[in-house]
């Protein structure tokens, strides 16, 4: 049984093309909106730039938007919550049947070893890239930035908690509160585990849930295939075309080192790690992956969420890749979960940069506790825009990084961080498709040809 988005091969190249195109005209009208932001800024016009915000940009859930119309924040926003309101759905039904195929519980134990050692690779390879970079820009000072203690306003600090509870939190004790709650994937995949083996366990004399399973699995696919591929190209532009307009250059100049470094940081791993991880583990041309998985990134980098692009991701992976679809069944919602090679990255180079604006000495025995505390915390980062930035303050109350200083350094990163969680987001979806891969080639259940067409 696969999922059934478009029909053929054609229709999925044109839905990378059009969501291509989608990017480059969100750019140049992102870019038009600041530069027009920032001229009625400048010539004392600050009053029409709001008339202008309020109708397209504004968001309509905060104080400030009660009276807004946030044409363009609406519209992306109800294509966020159509991918988001099957994520719990999706994830517990394709988990579960992929658990009612596998008869064979030492290949469930081999995928599962092979998955988390896939994960951990990749993660290692990602903090050592994070601590590289970071720990380059302090030493050459670009992070030596004065903030004005101004950067606080309408911002919240969050509080921080033991990393460590993202195990606890993944055997819930209570049904109902995890099916209801789209940041506890993790406790959702240990459920879909736990009732897929019973139900293969006890075989025919399970006569409703499987059926009641698959029924919503392909309700799901359908859902899904008409929202990507009529939706997802407008929503790739007004997602970008909303992001860029609402931030002026005013919030990015205090952190621009902080940015550059951070997005120079992805960008060499994103083209470098995830091709030679394909590649020395497949043996197969990895710029077919990287090509068939762009789509998959730009929907992840527009909707800076993870599970926002899980569905395409799943359909992207096995009816491109060729990954078998039980394979991909399991690893991509758990890759979702706790495999944040971005966020980790993220989260490193935010700590380096928060520590050096606030006045801490680094060493390289400090930069690699941060990688440590990172790769902990961003397990247990839900799948959600902005999330990274919040479990960022794990990090900073680990290393006892808590002066004013740093609340007002750590408060600029959540206000600015938006640009930078959608690049990071790129990189936990591939990092997903990219483990899938490498485990179904490794279990002969990769369709070769599917790969190389």
């Amino acid at each position: 049984m696969k999922f059934n988005f478009t029909k053929g091969k054609n229709n999925s190249a044109q839905l990378a093309i059009r969501m291509g195109l989608s990017l480059v005209l969100a750019l140049i009208v992102g870019t038009l909106f600041i530069l027009l932001r920032e001229s009625l800024i400048a010539n004392d016009k600050s009053s029409l730039w709001n008339i202008i915000n309020n109708i397209l940009f504004q968001d309509i859930t905060t104080e400030e938007g009660k009276n807004a119309f946030g044409i363009f924040y609406i519209l992306g926003q109800l294509f966020i919550n159509c991918l988001q309101l099957i994520i719990i759905p999706m994830v517990f039904s394709s988990i579960a049947l992929a658990m009612c195929h596998i008869s064979d519980t030492k290949k469930l134990g081999r995928i599962s070893s092979k998955t988390l050692l896939g994960f951990l690779t990749t993660s290692i390879f990602a903090l050592a890239t994070a601590c590289v970079f970071g720990f380059t820009a302090y030493k050459l000072g670009f992070f030596n930035v004065h903030l004005s203690t101004n950067t606080t306003t309408s911002v919240t600090v969050s509080s921080g908690s033991n990393p460590l509870l993202v195990i606890l939190n993944a055997v819930p004790n209570n049904i109902t509160s995890v099916m209801s709650n789209n940041s506890m994937v993790l406790s959702i995949v240990f459920l879909a585990v736990v009732i897929g083996l019973c139900i293969n366990a006890l075989d025919e004399k399970i006569l409703v849930l499987k059926n009641l399973l698959i029924d919503i699995n392909n309700i799901i696919s359908v859902f899904l295939g008409f929202i990507i591929t009529k939706f997802s190209p407008i929503a790739v532009f007004v997602l970008i075309t909303r992001t860029f307009a609402v931030y002026g250059i005013d919030h990015l100049k205090p952190a621009l080192a902080y940015m550059l470094v951070v997005a120079i940081a992805s960008i060499i791993f994103l083209v470098i790690a995830y091709p030679l991880f394909v590649y020395l583990n497949t043996k197969l041309n990895p710029i077919i992956f990287m090509k068939k998985i762009a789509k998959v990134a730009l929907l992840g980098f527009s909707a800076a969420a993870s599970s926002a692009a899980l569905s395409l991701n799943e359909k992207t992976t096995v009816d491109e890749l060729g990954v078998d679809k039980d394979i991909a069944s399991f690893v991509l919602p758990l890759g979702m979960t706790i495999n944040m090679n971005g966020t980790a990255i993220m989260q490193v180079i935010a700590a380096i940069f928060i520590a050096a604006s606030s006045g801490y000495n680094l060493t390289i025995q400090n930069v690699i506790l941060i990688a440590i505390l990172a790769l902990i915390a961003s397990i247990g980062t839900p799948s959600a825009p902005g999330s990274s930035s919040i479990i960022l303050f794990t990090v900073l109350t680990g290393m006892g990084y808590n002066n004013e200083a740093t609340l007002i350094a750590y408060s600029l990163i959540i206000a600015i961080n938006r640009p930078i969680d959608m690049l990071i987001t790129c990189l936990n979806v591939i990092g997903d498709s990219a483990t899938a891969v490498v485990v179904a080639n490794s279990e002969n259940s990769l369709d070769k040809e599917t790969y190389n067409s």
